[in-house]
């Protein structure tokens, strides 16, 4: 559903995480990033080479060979979390201000995951020239952009318009991120399931930035029968209120969420709390993938599911339940390879290659210390069909493969590219 207001939605179920969670915004120091010195500097001399006059150096050495602003500064490992802030989490438009602490948290994963800084900015604008003009104004500043919690379908516009001027990777995670880690759980869903995605059905539940970006995904990967609806109901060719992301995806027209809904393998969650109901989930095939990812509230709690289909492979977007579509599992991985090698843009190869690893290394042995971690056996199947975002084997297998994707599809600016010195690179990062 297109959401672009501010739910009312009922928190009441996480009340006391809502009051763990202020005081950890709160105390002892407001917010969650800072900035770190990285080179000496206590002495006299310290101060002559960080700024004036031997700063002068390096700015010479740029101005004649701008390539060398990765040899000299760390834009080669900085990367801008950029909002207008109008569509946070499930939550719908709380502003740009509002934004900040999603923007914070984006910034403290990207340092805790793969080793890259960033910078959270939040534009108080909604107009789509002024919001690019602006973006594109501090891009020199990083090496990398991610967009975040932008409404559709302005955000579709924004991107493009970016990829298209920007010489740096661009990605709006909320469309990308979901795609690539849902894409990922439906891989193994059918792996477990016996299906292949040429014969799915899907059915998506929601038409909003992730909601399109998984359905062209899904799309890219062979799967030809999607429905997708959004808060009128189906969208189907019979109606004239859609936006051109939503007629990629029109059914039949007359056809119902309900006719859709009937022997379906896979729905994918991506709106509000009851979008869809029980008595949809009913009507789905035997052993049916079913994603509720709206956030914080999903769309139907497992338990709820359960009840009625206790056959089901089931995912939220939530840490407190089993397979977690955690967009953690793809920004930090997807930047860290793209940047290494110095990419143009983040295509669909590369995103694909995240998919795949990410599934492939959930099919693998799992570490000791991952079970101690989360205090549960892990073993390969229904309750398990996405990777834990604290495995620490993620930054090697996910972007190396992002990296290798980028050389192979010719987005890389890399003259040279070394897949095992570079996995071995990335071991030594978090180690």
């Amino acid at each position: 559903m297109d959401c672009n207001y501010i739910r009312g939605a009922d928190l009441s179920h996480d009340s006391e995480l809502n009051q763990k969670a202020l005081a950890y915004h709160a105390d002892p120091k407001p917010g969650k990033i800072a900035i770190r010195i990285t080179k000496p500097f206590m002495t006299q001399s310290d101060l002559s080479l960080a700024y004036s006059p031997g700063v002068a150096a390096p700015c010479l050495e740029i101005r004649k060979n701008p390539d060398d602003v990765y040899r000299y500064t760390s834009k080669g490992n900085l990367v801008a979390v950029i909002s207008n802030g109008t569509a946070v989490l499930g939550l719908g438009n709380l502003g740009a201000l509002a934004s900040k602490p999603v923007m914070e948290g984006k910034a403290i994963l990207f340092k805790k995951f793969s080793d890259l800084d960033a910078y959270d900015i939040e534009v108080d604008e909604t107009d789509i020239e002024r919001f690019c003009d602006t973006v594109a104004a501090i891009a020199p500043t990083f090496g990398g952009i991610n967009l975040e919690d932008i409404k559709a379908p302005e955000c579709f516009e924004i991107e493009r318009r970016l990829v298209e001027r920007l010489d740096i990777p661009v990605m709006h995670d909320d469309q990308h991120g979901t795609a690539v880690i849902s894409l990922a759980g439906i891989m193994n869903g059918c792996h477990i399931t016996g299906r292949s995605m040429e014969n799915l059905k899907v059915v998506i539940i929601g038409a909003g930035a992730a909601a399109i970006s998984c359905a062209r995904i899904y799309r890219f990967m062979g799967v030809k029968e999607i429905y997708m609806s959004d808060s009128k109901g189906l969208i189907h060719a019979g109606r004239n209120d859609l936006n051109p992301q939503k007629r990629e995806f029109a059914a039949s027209e007359g056809m119902t969420q309900k006719e859709a809904f009937e022997n379906a393998d896979v729905v994918v969650g991506l709106s509000a709390p009851g979008s869809f109901s029980l008595e949809e989930i009913a009507l789905m095939a035997p052993n049916p993938i079913i994603f509720t990812l709206a956030n914080p509230v999903p769309e139907l709690f497992p338990e709820e599911v359960r009840a009625v289909r206790a056959d089901a492979i089931i995912a939220t977007g939530r840490s407190d339940y089993p397979n977690q579509v955690n967009n953690v599992l793809g920004f930090p991985f997807i930047f860290r390879g793209a940047m290494d090698v110095r990419a143009k843009t983040i295509n669909m190869e590369m995103k694909v290659a995240a998919s795949r690893a990410l599934a492939a290394l959930t099919q693998c042995e799992i570490p000791p210390y991952l079970e101690e971690l989360y205090g549960t056996k892990l073993e390969f199947g229904k309750e398990y069909i996405i990777p834990k975002p604290f495995d620490k084997r993620l930054i090697v297998e996910v972007s190396a493969s992002v990296a290798e994707a980028a050389v192979k599809s010719g987005v890389a600016r890399i003259e040279t590219f070394d897949l095992e010195a570079y996995r071995h690179t990335l071991a030594e990062r978090l180690a």
